[in-house]
């Protein structure tokens, strides 16, 4: 017979790996949306869109395993903290996936419109978020704070792009009248993206929390709408 500690180490590592599914799918529809913006793919965009289902189920039932541990195993302040924490991680990637939904929506606005310019920096700012959202998760499975470091840097080349984006979106609009509203949704494109990173960020703090027992804010530039 199992003793209780082993059916909840075993119980913790499915709820970690029910997370890093979840995380690796959301990370695969930030990657596909912004794919869809910049090849102008409509059914890329509406998978991306349907998938939202499928994340808020992942999210249900993450939420409904750590429930179960809590109500049945009785967990000490430690594992109390890695359940606490694998909640708010949940929220944080379900979050991910509808911005990543809103990302796809606007691709489908401007696929019948002209390219203002090649998109780059967008596209760097998705590489740059998805490694936030996989180096988050891994610090969580992991407990490996050079992970933490890595995404609050990462971070801080996001909000970089993102300020670039929205000089050259502005500027453009002030030289170009015409191209107001195209240049409007690549601004929240690009402010969704930093949305996202704000919450990879959240998911590190939780991960510093869960492993000190204080949680303290990573990144001077992090807010939460």
């Amino acid at each position: 017979m199992q003793s209780p500690r082993h059916t909840f180490d075993t119980q913790l590592h499915a709820l970690e790996q029910r997370l890093l599914r979840m995380g690796s799918f959301v990370e695969e529809m930030l990657e596909d949306s912004v794919k869809a913006l910049v090849d102008k793919d409509v059914s890329l965009a509406e998978e991306v869109i349907r998938r939202d289902d499928v994340a808020d189920e992942l999210d249900l039932d993450i939420e409904t395993s750590c429930m179960h541990m809590l109500a049945l195993q009785q967990p000490l302040s430690k594992d109390l903290r890695v359940i606490g924490t694998a909640l708010k991680i949940t929220t944080d990637l379900e979050r991910i996936g509808d911005y990543s939904v809103d990302i796809a929506k606007t691709a489908l606005e401007l696929v019948s419109e002209p390219v203002i310019k090649p998109l780059v920096r967008i596209p760097q700012m998705a590489q740059a978020t998805a490694r936030m959202v996989r180096g988050a998760l891994e610090a969580f499975v992991s407990r490996d704070p050079d992970k933490i470091e890595e995404v609050v840097r990462l971070d801080d080349e996001v909000d970089e792009l993102n300020r670039q984006v929205w000089n050259m979106m502005i500027q453009e609009m002030q030289e170009n009248p015409s191209t107001v509203s195209r240049a409007a949704h690549l601004i929240l494109v690009a402010r969704y993206l930093e949305r996202i990173a704000d919450h990879a960020v959240n998911v590190a703090e939780r991960v510093q929390y869960m492993e000190t027992g204080v949680l303290r804010q990573l990144a001077s530039s992090h807010q939460m709408l």
